[in-house]
Formats: structure tokens, sequence, C-alpha cells
């Protein structure tokens, strides 16, 4: 490798993994995993194709039209155009539109949301790609991403009030689309800069704005950005998730000791795109586990026949997912409380969009078990 296409160093984790995202190739991805990739694409374009038509959906829609220049990349489920920019962040909130698409539990992030954007954005900028190329970035993208949020502990950054995926979505956008671009491994160290230095997200956002379901969708503009910077030889900050002053782990881990090993470690032996979870409920991934448990209790008992409900929880979901709702709910609120998701499903078995109109938001039978819920805090569990 000539030293104008080398990271500045090769053997640090940057370096390491820019490395590993410009020689990816389709024959070194196992079949299962590039079936489970395909399975997770065809997934989120399902999701933007339900979110497309949501009422927020078709507000941000609009605001975003109004902003950006006329182009001829595609918003998905809306026969409209706009610019690059502006069809990533849409298409990204629309996958993001109500709490069905994919997630990795452990990161946590919503992977489809961040690199289907990016990539369609990327390719409708630089020209026809092939679907194996296209394959390939999507990994790369699936990767990377869960990678950045090991090292930075991301339970924790949604402990402290950060919303994790576009804190560290920037990047995995970044590599899907650099991946796409054909960038060398300097580029994409460059990339991996550009893409940390605009990583932000606050989870107030959880509540009642609609801004939440948008928030990957800057994530994956972002880096779709920071690779399109990065290829015209717009330099970004090197190494930067070692430096120590400014650096990314520094920086967003201050306080919970960010360790660099598991950007790199066990890269093309293990395989996070296997660890993407599809949605089973239209809900914060979070409160899956307890929706799973109300929905075995409603098998047996009415929910009206129910007294007393008592949650205990690890500390992320106690944060992220639990405080005293106030009635109605809207939308967003409620598939980020687990009061509200475990009343809906213990009266009617399931927690999909139909659990989250506004009559149900606002129904009797739903608020008199959320009057009968507590939920406790247990810190010896591990979310």
């Amino acid at each position: 490798m000539s030293e104008s296409t080398a990271p500045t160093d090769p053997a640090g984790p940057t370096g390491t993994l820019a490395t590993w995202v410009a020689d990816l190739s389709l024959d070194d991805i196992p079949a299962p995993v590039l079936d489970r990739a395909k399975h997770l694409l065809l997934d989120g374009i399902g999701c933007a194709l339900i979110g497309s038509g949501l009422p927020w959906s078709r507000v941000a829609t609009e605001a975003v039209l109004s902003l950006e220049p006329a182009g001829d990349v595609k918003v998905i489920g809306t026969g409209r155009t706009t610019s690059a920019v502006g069809a990533a962040i849409l298409n990204s909130t629309f996958i993001q539109g109500f709490e069905l698409d994919d997630f990795h539990p452990l990161a946590p992030l919503h992977s489809c949301s961040l690199v289907i954007p990016a990539l369609l954005s990327t390719a409708a900028s630089t020209g026809q790609v092939s679907g194996r190329d296209f394959l390939v970035a999507a990994v790369a993208g699936f990767e990377v991403g869960p990678r950045v949020g090991y090292a930075l502990h991301g339970s924790q950054m949604l402990d402290r009030g950060w919303h994790s995926g576009p804190v560290f979505g920037t990047h995995t956008a970044a590599m899907s689309a650099g991946k796409l671009r054909g960038l060398n491994p300097a580029q994409l160290e460059d990339a991996l800069g550009l893409a940390a230095t605009q990583s932000s997200g606050l989870m107030a956002a959880q509540y009642e704005a609609m801004s939440k379901r948008m928030q990957h969708g800057f994530a994956a503009r972002n880096g779709f950005y920071a690779a399109g910077l990065a290829a015209a030889g717009y330099t970004g900050i090197k190494r930067v998730f070692e430096r120590e002053y400014g650096g990314f782990l520094s920086v967003f881990g201050e306080g919970h000791q960010p360790d660099p090993a598991p950007l790199t470690g066990q890269l093309g032996q293990w395989w996070e795109t296997s660890m993407i979870m599809v949605k089973s409920y239209a809900a914060m991934g979070g409160l899956h586990g307890a929706v799973d448990g109300a929905r075995r209790v409603h098998e047996n008992l009415a929910g009206q026949q129910i007294s007393r409900i008592d949650i205990t929880v690890g500390e992320t979901v106690y944060k992220h997912g639990w405080w005293q709702p106030q009635r109605p709910l809207t939308p967003i609120g409620a598939q980020m409380n687990i009061a509200y998701a475990v009343a809906a499903a213990l009266l009617d078995g399931n927690v999909l969009p139909e659990q989250f109109t506004a009559a149900r938001l606002d129904a009797d039978d739903i608020w008199n078990l959320i009057d009968r819920t507590e939920v406790h805090l247990d810190e010896s569990l591990t979310d």
C-alpha cells in the first residue's frame, strides 16, 4: 500500500478499521451473514414504506422539500424526489418512523435507518452501482456501527441521555457510503473523522418530539456527507478514535471508560450483522422482554382482572423506558414507555401500530392499568 492511500497509523484502531472496510469483499463474507444482510435491507425498505405515510412523516417531507433544492433522488413511498442530502434525511426518518425497524440490542442503534439512506443517496450521486457492491457496503456499515457502540459502551450513553444511534450512527453511514464510493484506507480514515465530529443526539426527544424519528436521519446525512467530502480530498480528524484530546472516545466516553479494543477485535471472524434484530413490536427495543411477558399473561388472564403490575428492570431500561406518563401520551412517548407498552400487551395481546392510534392512546382501560403499574430499578441487572 502506498503512503498516499495508507491511514496515518495502520496499526491503530482507526487505521485498522478503515483498512478492513476498504479491503472487504463479497467473498470475505459468509453466506449466512449475506443472507441476514439481505433480510435486513428488505425489512428496512418495508419499514420505510410504512413510515412514509405517517402524519409526522408527511410533516417532515414537506419541511425538508421546502428547505432542499430540487433533485432527482427518490424519497421512498412518496413519488417525489429531492437532493441526495434531503433524501438521506427523509428515507431514514421513514425507516425510523414507527419504531418497527431493526435494532442492535447491545450497541445499541438502528442500522438500516443509517445504511439504506446513505447508500441510496450515494448510488444516486455516483451513478449506477451493482447489487454486489451495494450489499458489501451495507455489511460494512452493519459491522462498523455496533463496534463503535461497544467501544463507547453504548447502553451507558443512553443512561447519560445521549441518543446512542445518532452518536455513532454517523460512522455506520460513512463507512457504507465510503465503501460504495470505493474509498481507500486513508480516505476512509478521513471519513471516520468527519463522521465523528458530526455525532450528536439527545434522548429527551423520546417524550413527545417528532424529531426522535429524524435523529438517525441526521446521522445518515452526516455520514453521507463525510464520505463525499473524503472522496473529494477534504480531510478529517486523523486517528479519531485514539486521540486523547478531542477524540471521539475520549470525549463521548468521558466518565465510563471507553475501550477501543472492540473496534477491531475479531474483524472478519465475528459478524455483528448476525446480531441485528428485526423487531416484533412497534416499541423501543428495551421493552420487548416486558412485552413478551405481558403477552404470555394475556393468554391466561384478562387485563381487567389485574389489580397491580410490578416491573423490575436494569438501569438502561429504567432511564430510557420509564417515567410517570401523563394522559394522553403522544405515539412516540407511548412507544418508549414501559407502562404503556405492558398495558397494551396485557389488554390487546400485542404492541403494533393499532395500539398507538389516538383513541387507544387515551383509552380508559389502558390508563387504568398504567395507574396500577410500578417500575423498580435493580442496578444489579444488565440490560
